[in-house]
């Protein structure tokens, strides 16, 4: 998967959208007004950081030598992984659905019920 696929991808999920608030060199990839995937345009090979439950971090961490920690200290919940590896492009598409599906979870009832209203089940 190269970078131009992963970007595709994650457009086709439903309500998402890309900006670049950052600076010229990072796509931010949104969902609901909320951020689930950083793709960097800079660099030397495909990388991505998502949105994920801890749990599944230490899951992905003990599975995969691509994948690579960071904690945010002021948010309690969250904890980004950065797939920068050799990774099956199947198993990069999980992982970015589940970074969406945590950013869902995050929301207001009222808004779930509202994506998930929009999104052909």
């Amino acid at each position: 998967m190269n970078i131009e696929e992963l970007y595709n991808y994650c457009l086709s999920i439903p309500g998402a959208e890309a900006t670049t608030p950052f600076d010229d060199v990072t796509l931010v990839m949104k969902v609901c007004d909320k951020m689930f995937a950083l793709i960097p345009l800079d660099a030397e090979r495909l990388c991505i950081a998502l949105k994920c439950d801890p749990d599944k971090a230490a899951q992905l961490r003990e599975e995969y030598n691509c994948v690579e920690p960071a904690f945010h200290m002021n948010k309690t919940y969250w904890n980004t992984i950065y797939l920068t590896g050799e990774m099956a492009d199947e198993e990069v598409k999980r992982w970015v659905r589940h970074s969406v599906d945590e950013v869902i979870k995050k929301l207001p009832k009222k808004r779930q019920k509202e994506y998930y209203g929009s999104v052909e089940q």
